[in-house]
C-alpha cells in the first residue's frame, strides 16, 4: 500500500485498515513459525504497511 492511498483514507479508514493488517500479520507469524508461509517477505511488506499507517494517524493526531 502506497502512502498517497494511505493518505487519501479517512481516520476510521485507517484504523479499519491497522485492525485488519494488525490481525494479518499475526496469522501470517502463525504460518511462518509453523513453516506454511511460503514468501517471508510478506511479513516484512505488512509491518511496513502498519508503520506507514500509525505514522500518518500521528500525523493527523499533531494537526488536529
Amino acid at each position: 500500500m502506497k502512502i498517497k492511498e494511505i493518505r487519501d483514507l479517512s481516520q476510521d479508514e485507517l484504523l479499519a485498515k491497522q485492525r485488519d493488517r494488525a490481525e494479518e500479520l499475526f496469522r501470517l507469524k502463525l504460518r511462518h513459525a509453523s513453516g506454511q508461509l511460503e514468501s517471508p517477505a510478506t511479513l516484512g511488506k505488512l509491518r511496513k504497511d502498519i508503520a506507514r499507517i500509525k505514522g500518518v494517524l500521528k500525523e493527523r493526531e499533531g494537526k488536529a
